[in-house]
């Protein structure tokens, strides 16, 4: 099952031009804090905001319009892994019950020093539930939003705007096609040691590398009137949430393999794998 393209921003690292997903508030480098977790494992980046182009799929008269410019901020420090989880956190997990066990052919993926993939939203968020009971704090999965906050300076969008201005359907499928294929990463979807794709600013790990994250924000639809005015409650459906990497993907919560027929916004994922912050939320 495949979701219509809908949403034409191509989000990429190290790419000439586009609009920086730019985190305002001034990044104050690598900082350990304890709250039952590892010293070295999350770093906390400074309240401010970020500049987005929304992943709601929006419809006036029928036809897909050009998504929304958003603005998120953080009045409290976010506190995120540097790293992605490893298959030796995750197998642990599965040890202890408190995970499902990877698809057969990921069982033996046991490295401590690369990321676990194959897993669903579901496996995140069970891991995310046993590592917090582990760690004696509240940890989850990020926002997309936040997940954008902490790449900072490394993430960066190009928008189409034209693919939303044609009357014929066929010049935005072309286009659309011509999107697409500059998305292509390379075919080496092995999972690399951490680090292996850069470290920013925050001292986050991997942002762009060939292992997309999921997030806990759902897909959502809007019905739009002609001044671009909602014209009914936006619908929300949490079975399908978005996927953060070098480009983001609406991705089928219960998929771990986003290439064997996930609903997807352009090119699957290489490989889902999972990244935590800590709940500090009201």
């Amino acid at each position: 099952m495949r979701l219509p393209t809908i949403v034409s921003a191509m989000s990429r690292l190290a790419a000439a031009g586009g609009f920086a997903a730019l985190a305002l508030g001034a990044y104050p480098g690598p900082q350990a804090f304890a709250a039952g977790a590892p010293e070295d494992l999350f770093v906390a980046i400074a309240p401010g905001q970020v500049e987005y182009y929304s992943t709601a799929e929006g419809l006036m008269n029928g036809r897909p319009v050009a998504p929304r410019r958003m603005t998120a901020r953080f009045d409290q420090p976010v506190h995120i892994m540097k790293r992605q989880v490893s298959q030796a956190e995750y197998a642990e997990c599965v040890r202890d019950k408190g995970c499902r066990p990877l698809d057969k052919s990921l069982r033996g993926a046991v490295a401590p020093d690369r990321p676990v993939v194959g897993v669903s939203w579901q496996d995140a968020t069970d891991y995310a539930k046993w590592y917090s009971g582990r760690a004696g704090g509240s940890y989850r999965l990020p926002t997309y939003a936040e997940w954008l906050y902490a790449a900072g300076e490394a993430y960066k969008e190009e928008m189409r705007l034209d693919l939303y201005d044609s009357d014929n359907p066929a010049q935005r499928w072309l286009a659309e096609y011509a999107l697409e294929a500059q998305r292509k990463v390379s075919e080496d979807a092995v999972p690399k040691p951490f680090g292996s794709f850069g470290v920013n600013a925050a001292g986050v790990q991997d942002l762009g590398g060939n292992v997309w994250e999921w997030t806990d924000t759902c897909h959502v639809r809007e019905y739009l009137d002609e001044d671009g005015n909602s014209m009914l409650p936006p619908n929300e459906n949490c079975g399908v949430r978005v996927v953060a990497g070098s480009h983001y993907s609406l991705i089928t919560d219960f998929i771990r393999d986003p290439k064997g027929g996930a609903c997807s916004v352009g090119i699957p994922p290489a490989n889902l794998g999972i990244r935590l912050v800590r709940d500090t939320r009201p």
